[in-house]
């Protein structure tokens, strides 16, 4: 059985998940992570290229981490059209290497995706940390969902759950 990192299923579920824009470094994009009261949250906002930017981000630290026999991350989410990535952070901190996997779930219907720990690149404000060491579960402890690579305009995310899948489970295959 998959461990559960988040779940949307209320509305205190969105309360530790804060915006990281491209706000931070003079953009003018906006994003949030907010309850709908029909059971799950909804990333989204609005990804602008002006003043060199181009990018909107949500994270969350997770507690406590999932442990070192991770293979997976299972995404319950409803997809708008747009390619979207997880972020995995293996710090507390606000900037650092960040692991990246991208996934476009379908528009407008609810799917399972599952993301393998291989899956995920490590960057540093977008650029490739080729010596970064590899992501380990039990080192997970923030996650985050990006939208970038010039997908301009407004971006809807439905996300029922974040949740870890332990090696040697079953379930559908990777995506």
């Amino acid at each position: 059985m998959p461990e559960t990192l988040f779940l949307f299923d209320h509305p205190e579920s969105v309360a530790a998940w804060s915006a990281i824009d491209d706000r931070v470094m003079g953009g003018i994009s906006r994003s949030a992570l907010r309850f709908d009261p029909a059971g799950h949250a909804v990333f989204g906002g609005q990804v602008s290229p002006d003043n060199n930017g181009g990018f909107a981000s949500v994270r969350a630290p997770v507690s406590p981490p999932p442990g070192a026999d991770i293979d997976a991350i299972e995404l319950v989410v409803r997809g708008d059209g747009h390619r979207y990535k997880l972020n995995l952070r293996t710090d507390r901190g606000f900037d650092g290497v960040n692991y990246q996997a991208p996934f476009e779930p379908p528009a407008g219907q609810w799917a399972t995706l599952r993301l393998t720990i291989d899956a995920f690149q490590p960057s540093w404000r977008g650029r490739a940390v080729p010596d970064a060491p590899p992501l380990r579960g039990a080192r997970i402890e923030q996650v985050g969902l990006m939208i970038a690579d010039r997908q301009f305009g407004a971006f809807v995310l439905a996300i029922g759950a974040i949740r870890a899948r332990r090696a040697g489970e079953g379930g559908d295959a990777p995506r």
